[in-house]
């Protein structure tokens, strides 16, 4: 990486990040809670993941400031502005944006209650996968389940049946990194 300094504009850090850049997203579907939303930033920027989609779940003129555009910027502690953040406003819009430039990216649903497979199990990753995460509350509906390419769900165990968002999506980009880089390696 080219080295940059410490008063660098956030458009020079993401240029000298560029050719380091992961081949996955993570997009994330009505997320609802802008702590979730931040720490998935954060975890993205440290595992270099191309963008954030954030689908649906905003409004840039919302009276209630939560959910006005930039709501998880104090919880990502300034990692937004060296990521590219997406917003889509709906599923419709995320399977297009997914489409875009004529070829389909692979979609990856991380349901529990839907997968097919443990992350853990899987060899590798598509190039230039999605993973797709639902809301803490409500997951993924089946019916944007059933869009995507696969189904995998994070082995957990012990009477709590889900994972915090932001854990979630950092176990799954940890496992994208596993098998992108040769063990041990470090950037």
């Amino acid at each position: 990486m080219a080295h940059v300094s410490l008063d660098a504009s956030p458009e020079e850090v993401r240029d000298a990040l560029a050719p380091l850049r992961a081949d996955f997203s993570i997009a994330v579907l009505a997320p609802g809670n802008a702590f979730a939303l931040g720490a998935i930033v954060r975890v993205a920027h440290n595992f270099l993941a191309r963008e954030v989609i954030v689908i649906g779940d905003e409004e840039p003129d919302h009276p209630v400031p939560r959910l006005r555009r930039g709501w998880y910027e104090k919880a990502s502690m300034g990692m937004e502005k060296f990521e590219s953040i997406v917003r889509v406003a709906d599923a419709a819009g995320f399977f297009a944006y997914a489409k875009r430039d004529g070829a389909a990216r692979p979609i990856w649903a991380v349901e529990k209650d839907a997968a097919k497979r443990a992350i853990t199990a899987v060899d590798a990753f598509p190039r230039d996968v999605i993973f797709l995460f639902g809301s803490e509350r409500f997951g993924i509906p089946p019916e944007i389940v059933a869009q995507c390419n696969e189904t995998v769900g994070i082995p957990i165990y012990g009477v709590n049946h889900s994972l915090p968002l932001a854990v979630a999506a950092g176990i799954v980009m940890h496992e994208h990194a596993r098998r992108r880089f040769a063990p041990g390696a470090m950037l």
